[in-house]
C-alpha cells in the first residue's frame, strides 16, 4: 500500500448522511444567530446602544479580539449588512447549494460565516458572553473542513467532533460535580426548572414532578455526561448508543427550558457518531450490519458513495486536524483540573473551547421588575398608578405562560436574570432605564409590551421580587402560574 492509499484511510464513507445533518443544521444555527444579532445588536451594542461597540473598540483596542470592525469602522448599517450576508450564506447551505461545488466551497462559505460571527462576538461584551457563542464558531470551522459532495467526509474531522461532544458533555458533568453539592446529593433538579434563566411552557410541570423524578433527572444526567458519552469513541453499535443517550437528554432540556442553540448544537454534534446505516434503518431500510460479540445484528450493506479525496484535500484536512489537536491540550487538561474553567476559550479564534453550565445552582428565583407611571406626582404616585414593562421571555406577569423561544436567543432577557442574582447599577441597566424614560422605540421593540406605548413616563422605579411556581392548588384558586413576594423598591428616578 503506497502513501496515497494510506491517506485514503482518512475518509469516512459511512458518514455522508451525518455530514448533511451536521452542515445544514449548523448553518441553520448561524442563520438564527445572525437573525438574533440583526434584531438586537443595534439596540444593545450599536452606535446608540446600551453598551456602544464603537466606544468599546476604542477603549479595549486589541483586547477586543479579532473583528472586522477594527479595520472597517463600526456602523449599524455595516452590522446589518454582515448579518444579512451571513443569513444568506447559511440559507444557501440549508438548501444544499454550496455542497454541489468543489471540496473547498464549504470551507469558503463556513469560513465567511465564522469570520463575520467572530467579529460580532469579539465586540459583543456581556451580551455575547455566553458559552454557546463559542459553539457556532468552533462548529463552523469544523463544518468547512467536512468538505462538499465532491469528497467523502473526513474521518479525522468526525473524530474531532466526537472529541467536541466529550468536551461538551463530560466537561459539563465534571463542572457540576466539582461546583455544587446539590449535584452530588442528587437534589439539584429540585430547584433548577424554577430558577433557570428563562423557563419554558413545560418548566412548571417539570418542577412540580415528585422528588423521586428529580433524583432520577440528576442521576440520568450524571450517567450520560460522565459515562455514556465516552461510548462515541467506541466501535458500533456502542457509539450509536452513546450518541442517542446524549440526544435524548438534550431533547428533554429543549422541552423544559430556553437555552438558545446550546442543546440543538449538542444534538447535531452527537449525530457525527451515527453512521449512514442507522439513518437508513430509521427510514425503513434494512438493519445495520453490526455484530455484538460475534452475533450479527442486521444485514451487511455498503454505506456511502464511491468517491475518494484528492491528495491536496486530504493533506489540508490532516494538517488542520493536527493543528486542532495541538490546540486541544489546554481543554483536555482543563477537563481534569481541580480548577476547571467553564465556558472558556483557549485561543482568540474560539477554535477549541471548554463548555459547561450550572456549576453552581440557584435555589431561589429573583426578578427585577421595571415599572413606570404617568401620574403627575411622579415618584410620589400612588401604588395603583405604577405599571410594569413586560419582557418577552423573562417572567413578569404572574398569569402568563412562559414562552418557547429557543433556539432563538433573547439576550436582554437573559441578562436580566443575571442582574437579579446581583442587583446593582450596571452600566447597561442604567442605560436601559434612560432609554425607557425617553420612550426609545428600539428598546421598546425588544419588550413584550410597553404600558405607555412609547410615551415618556413621569417616573420609573425598580422593584425586587422573589418568584416561585404556583402549586397546583394555588393555580386553581388564583389562575396564576407564579407566586411573587415583593422585596421592596431598590431604585427610583
Amino acid at each position: 500500500m503506497d502513501w496515497t492509499s494510506w491517506l485514503g484511510l482518512l475518509d469516512a464513507p459511512e458518514s455522508w448522511i451525518a455530514r448533511e445533518i451536521l452542515q445544514r443544521g449548523v448553518a441553520a444555527v448561524f442563520v438564527l444567530a445572525f437573525l438574533s444579532t440583526l434584531h438586537q445588536f443595534p439596540v444593545l451594542l450599536g452606535e446608540r446602544g446600551l453598551l456602544p461597540a464603537p466606544e468599546f473598540l476604542e477603549r479595549a483596542g486589541d483586547r477586543a479580539g479579532p473583528t472586522l470592525f477594527r479595520r472597517l469602522r463600526y456602523s449599524d448599517a455595516l452590522l446589518r449588512g454582515l448579518c444579512i450576508a451571513g443569513m444568506l450564506l447559511g440559507i444557501a447551505v440549508v438548501l444544499g447549494l454550496p455542497q454541489q461545488g468543489p471540496a473547498w466551497s464549504m470551507l469558503a462559505v463556513f469560513g465567511a460565516m465564522w469570520a463575520m460571527y467572530l467579529s460580532i462576538v469579539s465586540v459583543g461584551q456581556i451580551f455575547y458572553g455566553y458559552g454557546w457563542e463559542s459553539m457556532p464558531l468552533e462548529c463552523g470551522a469544523l463544518m468547512g473542513l467536512l468538505g462538499s459532495h465532491a469528497v467523502p467526509p473526513p474521518a479525522v474531522m468526525m473524530l474531532f467532533l466526537a472529541w467536541l461532544l466529550i468536551r461538551l458533555e463530560f466537561g459539563a458533568g465534571m463542572i457540576k460535580m466539582r461546583g455544587d453539592a446539590s449535584w452530588r446529593d442528587l437534589t439539584a433538579m429540585d430547584h433548577h426548572h424554577e430558577t433557570q434563566p428563562m423557563p419554558g411552557p413545560l418548566s412548571r410541570t417539570a418542577h412540580l414532578m415528585p422528588r423521586w423524578w428529580h433524583r432520577a433527572e440528576v442521576l440520568g444526567s450524571h450517567v450520560v455526561q460522565l459515562g455514556l458519552v465516552w461510548l462515541v469513541l467506541a466501535p458500533q453499535p456502542l457509539a450509536v448508543i452513546g450518541a442517542l443517550a446524549v440526544i435524548l437528554t438534550q431533547l428533554f432540556l429543549v422541552l423544559t427550558g430556553n437555552y438558545a442553540w446550546l442543546n440543538w448544537l449538542t444534538i447535531l454534534v452527537a449525530c457525527a457518531a451515527i453512521p449512514d446505516a442507522f439513518w437508513r434503518w430509521l427510514a425503513g431500510g434494512p438493519p445495520p450490519g453490526w455484530s455484538w460479540f460475534g452475533v450479527p445484528l442486521g444485514a451487511d450493506g455498503a454505506d456511502g458513495v464511491d468517491a475518494s479525496s484528492p491528495l491536496w484535500w486530504s493533506l489540508l484536512v490532516l494538517t488542520a486536524f493536527l493543528g486542532l489537536a495541538v490546540l486541544s491540550r489546554k481543554p483536555l487538561a482543563n477537563l481534569f483540573s481541580p480548577h476547571q474553567l467553564m465556558n472558556a476559550s483557549f485561543d482568540r479564534f474560539h477554535l477549541v473551547n471548554a463548555y459547561g453550565a450550572f456549576g453552581s445552582m440557584t435555589e431561589r428565583r429573583y426578578e427585577v421588575i421595571i415599572e413606570g407611571t404617568e401620574h403627575a406626582a411622579g415618584e410620589d404616585a400612588p401604588e395603583e398608578a405604577w405599571r410594569p414593562y413586560e419582557f418577552r421571555g423573562k417572567p413578569g406577569d404572574l398569569r402568563r405562560l412562559p414562552g418557547q423561544f429557543a433556539p432563538y436567543h433573547l439576550r436582554l432577557d437573559w441578562q436580566m436574570w443575571f442582574l437579579a442574582l446581583r442587583p446593582g447599577g450596571e452600566r447597561w441597566f442604567v442605560a436601559l432605564l434612560e432609554r425607557l424614560a425617553d420612550g426609545d422605540p428600539g428598546v421598546r421593540r425588544l419588550l413584550a409590551s410597553d404600558p405607555f406605548e412609547g410615551r415618556e413616563p413621569t417616573a420609573l422605579r425598580v422593584r425586587y421580587c422573589r418568584y416561585r411556581f404556583a402549586r397546583r392548588e394555588e393555580r386553581r384558586a388564583s389562575g396564576e402560574r407564579w407566586v411573587a413576594t415583593d422585596l421592596g423598591v431598590i431604585a427610583q428616578r
